[in-house]
C-alpha cells in the first residue's frame, strides 16, 4: 500500500472544504496510487497505462470563455470561442468545488513558460492521481526553493467525475472546459481527457502573451542546431510535429507550444511532451519510443496480459497518446529556450497527394498558409469520414486561439521579416496518389529535405513553380529521388492529378473567404494561382 501523507495546504480559498489534499506528490507516488486505486496498469516498459473514459480527445464544442469586461471586445467570438455567462460560471464553479469537497484531492504547483520574464505560476487541482501526474509531466516543475515562495496566478480545477446539467448550468452537455480570464481559472468537468488541462492553459497564454506581452504564441515544436539557429515546426495533430522536432542531431526545445518574443527568442511553454503513439515503432521514432518508460503515461492503448502495448490497435481510439517529462528525451535544450530563428516549417499531411513534399514560401504565401492551417483527415480518424477531407485550422491551432487569426498572422509576418527567416511548406502526407491509392511520404525523405533546408544547401538548387498553387519546388535534393520532389511526377494518371490539385485549390479559396476582408494584397497574392 502506498503511504501518502496529506499535506497541510488548505483549499478553502477555492471553495473546496475538508478535502484530503495530497500536495506535490512525486511521479512515482502518483503512478503507484493510480494502480492501487485500480485506475491504471503498468506497461512492460514501466509506463503507466490509463483509460480516459468516455472522452479520448478534446471536445471543441464544449470549450467556453467567460464573456466579461476583459474579454468582450478582444475575443474572436464564434463557433471556436463560445461565450459563457459570468453568473452561470460562478454557479457552476460552486457546484464543482462542492463536489470536490471532502474528497481525496491531488494538488500540484507548477508553471508555464521557460523564460523567466514570461513565467505563469499555476496551481492544478485534480480529482484523479493520474491527471495530476499528467500535470507533473506537462507543466514546468519548480525547484524546492521556488516552491517555498510560490504564489499561483492561475488555477486549474479538474473534476472528470462531475457531470453538468446542461439546461441548468448553461453547458451544451455534461462535459465542459471553461476559461475565466477575470478570475484566472480554468474549470474542467465531465471529461477525463488530460489534453483539456494543458490546452486550457495554452489557450489562456494565447490571449495573455499577444495582448499583454507583445509575444507571439505558437502551436509548434522547436529545436536548435549546433550553430545556435532555431527551427520552428507548425502543424496540426498527425502531421509529424513531434516526430520531426525530435532530431538526434539537434536539441529539442519543445514539441507543442512556444512563444516568440520581441527579443527574438523562442521559449517552450511546457515541461513535457504529449505525442500520438498510433503505429509507433522503435525503428521509425526511436526518441519517442524510448521515452515511454517509468514516469510516462500511456492513454487509451491496448495491452496484452504481460503489459506489452499494441500500438497498431485503435479499438479504443485513433488518438492513442503518451505524455512524458521532456527529460525523457536525451538531447534537449536546457533551459527550453532558443535564439536566432532561421527556418520555419509548416507541416501538412495532404491526403490528396497533390502538394509538394517541400516548397519555399514567399512572405505572402507564408501568411496565407499560416492563416489557412491546412491538413487533411483520412478515413477512420473521425466518425463519418470515409474519404480524404480537407481540414483547415487557422494558425495551425484555431481551437486554442482566442484572438482573430489575422492578429497572430500579422505578428508572425513581422517577426519573419525582422529575423529574415526562410519559410517552408512540408507535405508529410501522400505521394503517388490520394489516400487509398498512393503511399505515405517516407519519413527518411522528409527528414532529408528538412536537413538540406536547415543547412542551407537548398539555397543553391533550381526551383520551379507549381502550376496550381504557385509554390516554389526544388528540382533536386540530396538523399531524395528527383521524381519525388514534383508531386505530379509521382502520379501514374497526370490528368487525375490535375483534377485533384484543382479540387484542393478550390477548397483553400473557399475556406479563405472568411478572412479576405482582413487580408492585404500581399497575403491574397499567396493564394493558389488557379
Amino acid at each position: 500500500m502506498v503511504n501518502l501523507d496529506s499535506k497541510s495546504i488548505s483549499l478553502d480559498s477555492l471553495g473546496i472544504k475538508n478535502a484530503t489534499v495530497h500536495f506535490n506528490l512525486t511521479s512515482d507516488e502518483l503512478h503507484a496510487t493510480t494502480i492501487e486505486k485500480g485506475q491504471g496498469k503498468e506497461a512492460s516498459s514501466g509506463a503507466l497505462a490509463i483509460n480516459t473514459g468516455e472522452f479520448t480527445g478534446r471536445s471543441p464544442m464544449d470549450r467556453f470563455i467567460v464573456k466579461d469586461e476583459i474579454t468582450k471586445d478582444e475575443i474572436w467570438w464564434g463557433d471556436i470561442n463560445i461565450p459563457f455567462d459570468a453568473g452561470k460560471f460562478d454557479k457552476l464553479y460552486n457546484k464543482v468545488t462542492n463536489y470536490l469537497s471532502e474528497k481525496e484531492i491531488f494538488v500540484r504547483d507548477s508553471y508555464a513558460c521557460a523564460d523567466e520574464d514570461y513565467k505563469l505560476n499555476i496551481r492544478v487541482v485534480n480529482e484523479y492521481p493520474w491527471s495530476n501526474m499528467f500535470a507533473h509531466n506537462m507543466f514546468l516543475r519548480p525547484t524546492k526553493e521556488e516552491l517555498k515562495t510560490f504564489s499561483p496566478e492561475w488555477t486549474v480545477i479538474n473534476a472528470p467525475g462531475f457531470m453538468a446539467e446542461a439546461e441548468v448550468d448553461g453547458t451544451r452537455q455534461h462535459n465542459f472546459a471553461i476559461l475565466n480570464f477575470s478570475k484566472k481559472i480554468a474549470l474542467i468537468g465531465g471529461t477525463g481527457y488530460t489534453g483539456e488541462i494543458k490546452k486550457g492553459i495554452f489557450s489562456a497564454l494565447n490571449f495573455i502573451l499577444p495582448v499583454d506581452k507583445n509575444t507571439l504564441p505558437m502551436h509548434c515544436s522547436a529545436n536548435v542546431g549546433e550553430n545556435g539557429e532555431t527551427a520552428i515546426f507548425f502543424g496540426l495533430s498527425g502531421t509529424g510535429k513531434t516526430t520531426l522536432s525530435c532530431d538526434p542531431t539537434r536539441k529539442l526545445i519543445g514539441d507543442d507550444e512556444h512563444g516568440w518574443t520581441s527579443e527574438n527568442t523562442v521559449f517552450n511553454f511546457e515541461g513535457g511532451c504529449y505525442a500520438k503513439v498510433i503505429d509507433l515503432s522503435a525503428e521509425k521514432e526511436p526518441e519517442i519510443y524510448n521515452a515511454i518508460k517509468k514516469g510516462a503515461i500511456l492513454e487509451n492503448v491496448i495491452m496484452d496480459a504481460n503489459g506489452n502495448v499494441d500500438f497498431e490497435d485503435v479499438s479504443i481510439t485513433q488518438n492513442t497518446r503518451v505524455s512524458y517529462p521532456i527529460y525523457h528525451i536525451d538531447n534537449i535544450q536546457t533551459p527550453s529556450i532558443g535564439k536566432n530563428p532561421k527556418n520555419i516549417f509548416f507541416l501538412t499531411a495532404d491526403a490528396f497527394g497533390v502538394l509538394p513534399p517541400i516548397s519555399k514560401l514567399t512572405p505572402g504565401q507564408a501568411a496565407y498558409h499560416f492563416i489557412s492551417g491546412y491538413t487533411a483527415k483520412v478515413a477512420g480518424t473521425e466518425a463519418g469520414i470515409n474519404e480524404p477531407t480537407p481540414s483547415f485550422s487557422a494558425c495551425f491551432g484555431a481551437p486554442f486561439m482566442p484572438l482573430h487569426p489575422t492578429k497572430y498572422a500579422e505578428m508572425l509576418s513581422a517577426k519573419m521579416q525582422e529575423a529574415n527567416v526562410n519559410v517552408w511548406l512540408i507535405n508529410t502526407g501522400w505521394t503517388g496518389g490520394s489516400y487509398g491509392t498512393g503511399s505515405r511520404m517516407k519519413l527518411k525523405y522528409t527528414r532529408a529535405m528538412i536537413t538540406e533546408a536547415l543547412e542551407g544547401r537548398l539555397d543553391a538548387v533550381r526551383f520551379v513553380q507549381h502550376p496550381v498553387f504557385g509554390l516554389s519546388m526544388p528540382t533536386t535534393c540530396n538523399n531524395v529521388p528527383d521524381e519525388v520532389l514534383n508531386p505530379k511526377d509521382t502520379w501514374a494518371d497526370k490528368t487525375a492529378y490535375d483534377a485533384k490539385a484543382m479540387e484542393l485549390a478550390t477548397s483553400f479559396k473557399k475556406n479563405f473567404k472568411q478572412f479576405e476582408e482582413y487580408a492585404n494584397e500581399e497575403i491574397m497574392a499567396g493564394a493558389p494561382l488557379k
